[in-house]
């Protein structure tokens, strides 16, 4: 820390109690001077001889009285101290701590170069600009003492001088930074005493942010300022910006960093979060999206300004393929039923999409879209990302019992234009749904599940599908024909010919509302029954095995292979006609309850005997089948 020293005599300065003090001197004192509380028994001919002010209160005494007071002195009497033993040539040190106070006390006073030269408001001046401006951390001390005289401070041009060197020593050259700093977010090994190749000699690069943390001591406003300032200057990067506007966050808002915000002052975390949303760059991408979705959870906690707000949403929105599902789990607020501010995702999700559609505008108007999009933007493999992102979060959200049908499919159906390979994501999602609401409607739950392409199904989600209960049996007939058609075109062998009402049935498009077979809409919208799901796991069973042992057989003969899976493809076609033949005779047979037993009873019949024995057929007896 720079510091100077003013005067050569010892200090003879004594106290008398808390409120008094005195010059021990041989001559007796012949002035009173009342700086608040504090009493100060001194003498007029080395204070008049510096101090306009004190002339002018001594001449217009009333009585020729010898005590004076002085009211709002910034620094107080220890500010004033200061300047009498100046005054005395008494030995006073300058540091950072007291200089700015020394300094507004002194222009109080009237201590300029017009009463005696070499007075203390100019050797104040020099100090600072010598010494203080040019050193990194003194400067900061320093910006945080003018609060103490801020009006004083800010007349001086103290606070700007202040933050103008801080800001330009934040925008040096990082290869010219070769003062102290502090940084322990990210500790290097040598910094560790973890690399056996360091010789104590400082050979590493200084990191751009090095000034980041430091700057974490400042009171927000001026904070603000110094990063605006640095943002003037329009040398450090906006990524850089960003980071110390993270690192800002996360030292003034506890639990920030780890999404557990806790405020003991509302008001102040308040203006904090306003600051930081106002000093976000206006570059895409230049602040990750968690710390975003951070910033509006935090917003929404302490009531941040509907401005601030719509800010952050229409940022997330721009750079939603980067965040995680996690953050997006925003609690809702007191008051509602639901467990998670759904709504606010909606948003987000919208300017997402409209983002979408701006940048296609862009694209139609020729040359902008080079200078509106950055690589990357709003591609295939972006909107995939946010697919899959509100897949897993409309899973999580799905354990909500209280989470509206509306709710729950308005925001599936925003992403349902998105090319997505696959709907493992949004099948557990419906899943959940119906599992946490057991009680919804046939209608609704028709409406839920046309949120899922039953062609876009992993195996292992058809397997599930097959087995679940809790879909209609509309949706396990599709899952199960499809899961035909795909295993028949791994084999070579074209679509299966199942009968009229299931090729009805299927060509029932993804999204639609209505399906063909509307003399069995009822019957085909109710959840399937543990009888027809055990025969449709059979059927699937039985086709697995079938092309299983196709498989196997393809290296043998080359010259049978044609012939085994015509055979094959006849058998799989035969058991899935006599299958769904059975189920839908039961369909169609009135709906009575003797008819249900005899349709279930068949089925079941079908599933665990025949399928059964077509699986255990040995590839001898399917050779002999294939040469006859």
């Amino acid at each position: 820390m720079k510091f100077m020293k003013l005067g050569s005599k010892p200090d003879s300065f004594q106290t008398d109690g808390n409120n008094v003090r005195y010059v021990a001197s041989e001559l007796a004192t012949d002035i009173v001077v009342n700086v608040g509380d504090i009493k100060f028994y001194l003498h007029k001919f080395p204070l008049l001889s510096k101090c306009s002010l004190l002339q002018k209160l001594v001449a217009s005494a009333d009585d020729g009285s010898d005590e004076v007071h002085i009211h709002d002195i910034p620094g107080g009497a220890s500010a004033f101290e200061i300047c009498a033993k100046f005054c005395y040539a008494m030995t006073v040190t300058l540091n950072a701590y007291n200089v700015v106070s020394t300094r507004c006390a002194a222009e109080f006073l009237g201590m300029h170069e017009t009463v005696e030269k070499g007075n203390l408001a100019y050797k104040v001046d020099v100090f600072l600009s010598s010494s203080i401006f040019r050193s990194w951390k003194d400067s900061i001390i320093v910006l945080q003492t003018t609060k103490s005289a801020l009006a004083l401070a800010e007349e001086l041009k103290l606070t700007s001088h202040c933050i103008d060197a801080i800001a330009s020593r934040a925008s040096a050259d990082v290869s010219k930074v070769d003062w102290s700093y502090t940084y322990n977010r990210k500790k290097l090994p040598e910094e560790n005493g973890n690399d056996p190749t360091w010789n104590g000699v400082r050979t590493r690069t200084v990191p751009k942010d090095w000034w980041v943390e430091d700057l974490c001591d400042l009171e927000i406003d001026l904070y603000k300022r110094v990063i605006v300032g640095i943002i003037k200057k329009g040398i450090v990067s906006h990524e850089v910006i960003g980071e110390a506007l993270k690192a800002y966050a996360v030292r003034k808002m506890p639990g920030f960093g780890k999404g557990g915000i806790q405020f003991s002052d509302v008001s102040k975390a308040r203006t904090v979060l306003d600051a930081i949303v106002c000093l976000l760059p206006t570059e895409r991408g230049t602040v990750s999206c968690s710390f975003l979705l951070k910033l509006l959870k935090a917003s929404i906690l302490v009531d941040l300004g509907e401005t601030a707000k719509k800010e952050l949403v229409k940022r997330i929105g721009q750079q939603l393929e980067e965040a995680s599902m996690s953050d997006l789990l925003i609690p809702s607020q007191d008051g509602e039923k639901t467990i998670y501010d759904v709504q606010i995702i909606r948003k987000i999700l919208h300017e997402f999409v409209m983002r979408d559609q701006n940048d296609v505008s862009e694209l139609e108007d020729g040359e902008e879209i080079k200078v509106a999009r950055q690589p990357g933007i709003l591609s295939e493999a972006s909107k995939l990302m946010v697919a899959k992102l509100v897949d897993a979060y409309l899973a999580e959200i799905a354990k909500d019992p209280h989470l509206p049908v509306s709710v729950f499919v308005d925001l599936a159906e925003m992403i349902s234009s998105f090319n997505r390979p696959g709907h493992d994501g949004i099948y557990r999602a419906i899943d959940m749904y119906l599992k946490v609401h057991p009680g919804v409607s046939k209608s609704e739950r028709k409406r839920i599940c046309r949120l899922m392409d039953c062609k876009k199904l992993s195996v292992d989600a058809c397997m599930h599908a097959v087995q679940n209960e809790r879909l209609p049996l509309r949706v396990v007939v599709q899952v199960l024909f499809f899961e035909q058609v795909r295993a028949a075109a791994t084999s070579g062998s074209s679509t299966p010919d199942l009968p009229k009402a299931l090729k009805d049935l299927n060509s029932v498009s993804h999204g639609s509302s209505r399906s063909a077979t509307t003399n069995t809409e009822e019957e085909w919208d109710a959840v399937a029954s543990a009888e027809e799901l055990r025969a449709l796991k059979g059927e699937l069973a039985a086709l697995r095995l079938g092309n299983g042992s196709l498989s196997e057989r393809n290296g043998g003969d080359s010259r049978s292979h044609h012939d085994k899976a015509a055979v094959n493809k006849m058998k799989g076609l035969l058991m899935t006609k006599k299958i769904f033949s059975k189920i839908w005779s039961r369909k169609e047979g009135g709906g009575g309850h003797g008819g249900e037993n005899s349709g279930s009873d068949s089925s079941e019949s079908l599933g665990s005997t025949n399928i059964i024995e077509e699986a255990k057929s040995t590839p001898s007896r399917r050779g002999r089948h294939s040469v006859s």
